[in-house]
This record gives structure tokens, sequence and C-alpha cells, in this order.
């Protein structure tokens, strides 16, 4: 099926769901902590850790705030995420599913929970796994929401991808601020708290949403939405070194009457979906860049399909990776 541009522009956001200020305040010194390890301990700290806190978005020019509830055990992770600016929606999320309430629309969509993180402040993997596409260095120290923080830099070894600036809290070890820099070294999306308690305890009842939902229609994606599959007929045949394929579905969306293919592929930080989705009557088929923030895609026509790829990655990664895109019957 045709992508719209009404879609592409409605699924970027999420696809990024799934991250300035002053000058640095001072040069690193001897004795300066290691930045893998601090990396690794932001990780762990992520998902270990019971918080509450308010934090800014900003995108281009276009800012959020809002407010999100964290909680840590053994039945896993759960968190709540509450909108202070724009327009009131909540979203839910455990380790089986993500709830989004849409109060204006009287809608509440239920999915099935990926993996995620939270605008970095989780590595898939060991930091060290990642040194050959980008190198890693603590900058100095700074202090964000009345915290004391090391600065960590993510910087890409080559253009295929971007780099970040992490401010992570030296005693806890989360991370406080991203900078994700793009071209030219200039920041294409930030993230910052702007108030954050760590907490020993975080009750259930802080975890439920303010909206029932109560005569909202409900939208479901039923078990089969996301049919895993190890071979196809449709191949990425240029990818950026250090890029492998995580994961190849025939997925059902939410406005296709035709099941979708689509591969992930990662390098451990950045992630990048190519799409593949057979062309019918539909019109506004998109061809051509698109862009959202630090958010590219590309798409072209092939064989009566439209070819798709979206990631948080340079413009040239995601053409060349589409230009590849092959069928093999």
């Amino acid at each position: 099926m045709a992508v719209t541009s009404k879609r592409m522009r409605a699924a970027l956001p999420v696809l990024l769901l799934c991250l300035a200020g002053g000058g640095l305040s001072q040069t690193v010194a001897a004795g300066q902590p290691d930045a893998r390890q601090l990396l690794d301990r932001m990780t762990e700290a992520s998902r270990t850790l019971n918080y509450d806190g308010v934090f800014v978005y900003q995108r281009g020019s276009h800012m959020d705030a809002m407010r999100i509830i964290h909680k840590a055990g053994q039945g896993g992770e759960r968190e709540r995420l509450i909108s202070l600016t724009g327009h009131a929606r909540e979203v839910i999320r455990n380790d089986e599913s993500v709830t989004c309430i849409f109060p204006d629309d009287q809608a509440v969509m239920v999915e099935k929970s990926r993996p995620h993180r939270l605008l970095s402040s989780q590595f898939p993997q060991q930091v060290a796994e990642l040194a050959d596409s980008y190198t890693f260095m603590v900058e100095g120290s700074d202090r964000v929401a009345d915290r004391d923080t090391h600065i960590v830099a993510i910087k890409p070894r080559d253009r295929y991808r971007y780099g970040y600036r992490l401010w992570l809290d030296k005693k806890t070890g989360l991370m406080l601020r991203s900078d994700l820099i793009g071209e030219q070294g200039r920041s294409r999306e930030q993230f910052m708290f702007t108030h954050l308690e760590v907490l020993e305890e975080i009750s259930d009842q802080q975890l439920q949403p303010t909206i029932t939902g109560v005569n909202y229609s409900w939208y479901e994606n039923p078990d089969d939405v996301h049919t895993r599959i190890e071979d196809a007929e449709w191949n990425v045949d240029w990818m950026p070194a250090g890029f492998t394929i995580s994961d190849r579905a025939d997925e059902l969306l939410a406005d296709s009457p035709r099941p979708v293919h689509h591969m992930v592929f990662s390098d451990g930080l950045a992630m990048i979906s190519v799409f593949v989705e057979q062309i019918g009557n539909e019109n506004g088929v998109l061809i051509g860049p698109s862009k959202l923030g630090a958010v590219n895609a590309f798409a072209r026509k092939a064989d009566g399909h439209q070819i798709m790829v979206v990631g948080e990655v340079p413009l040239v990664t995601v053409r060349q990776m589409a230009d590849s895109v092959s069928y093999a019957p």
C-alpha cells in the first residue's frame, strides 16, 4: 500500500518513540571517570531506579513538556508519561503493552510493547561493543535540574550516523539532558529534565491514568499484527558498517489493507526502519526525501512497491539504503 504524506507526518514522531543552553562549565581534568563506564552506569540506572520528573523535548522549532513517572521492580519496568503542553495525552507503558490515551479524540490505542530507549537513556548492548562506530569522551561537568553532571560526548566515526552529547547525574547516573548532534556539529534535538526526584518507592496509584477512557473508542492491535519472519524476498544490499538487521516482519498498519514488510536495522545506538508496501489504487504516494527534526526519510518506487527508509540518521544514509533495496525471488 502507498504511504501517504499524512501517514508520514503521523508516523515519524512514533518512530522517534521511542530524545543548549550555555557552554561547558569546565574542561576535562585529570582523574575524570571513563566515558564508557559512565554510559554503562546510565543504562543500568534508567532501568533500575524509581523516579518522577519533568522534562522538555525540543525538535526543530517545536517544544513539548512532559512528566514521567518510572517504576522498576521484579515485575519489570512501568512508566507513565503525561503531556504538560499542547493536546492532553497520557501514555502508560509496561513490559507487555503501551496504552496511549487521547482525550481530544476520545480515543485509546493499545499496542504490544517493544524494546525502547527513552531518548538514548538505555543502550541495548555494552558500550564497548559500539567502539567501531563511535568514540566516547568526557568533556567536563555542568549542572542540570539543580544536580551536578558529567558531560559525555559520543562522536560518530563516519558521516552515516549522528553524534550525541549527554549530561549524566553524578549521584545516580541518570541522563538529565541529551543533545543530538547533526551535520556541522549543530544540535538537532534536545531533551532536558527541569525537575527530577529519585524515590525509594513509586505507588501503583501513581501509574494509573487520570483519564478513564470510558465511552472512548478503543483501538487494539491483534496479536498477529506483527509476524516475524526469518527470510524474505526483499533485501537491503547496502548499509553503513556496524549496522545489522535486528527484526524482520510482516505487519498490518492501522490504515493498511495489506501487510507491510518491515525491516529494522541498528548499530547498537541508531535505528533505521525499512518499509516495503505494495502500491494499489491509493493516491498520495510519497516519493523522495522527507524530514521531521533529526528524523530523515527517503522513499522510492520499485516493482509495483513503495520503499521507504526512515531513521534518526543523516539523509545520505536513508537515501543510499533505499536505493539498495532489491527484490530477489
